[in-house]
């Protein structure tokens, strides 16, 4: 079936747009969205198969975003900043008795 770029469809969750428009918009989702989405034809309802999205997609050039999963990308927790920032906001009360726990504990 021959699709029209122009031809209106309604993209699950995003509502009614352009089929290039929904193409381009899932090709923008994370892999693990773009598998769950859905594209339906506004003037007959049906859904759109995911072979057929892909296969206008690349007539088209469009290639979907690869999910960037680097290491470097990601900052590693710091413990020293995560316990600065939890006592920051603790009451002085909890502060005591972590105290005095902590000095039991080195104790023993």
């Amino acid at each position: 079936m021959t699709s029209d770029p122009e031809e209106s469809v309604r993209l699950q969750g995003f509502g009614e747009m352009t089929l290039r428009t929904a193409i381009a918009t899932l090709m923008a989702l994370a892999p693990r969205a773009r598998s769950q989405a859905a594209v339906f034809r506004v003037r007959d309802g049906s859904r759109l198969a995911a072979r057929e999205i892909a296969d206008l997609a690349s007539d088209w050039g469009m290639t979907p975003m690869a999910e960037v999963r680097s290491p470097r990308l990601v900052p590693e927790p710091h413990w020293s900043d995560i316990v600065r920032s939890m006592v920051r906001e603790a009451p002085l009360p909890a502060l005591m008795v972590a105290f005095l726990v902590g000095v039991l504990v080195a104790r023993r």
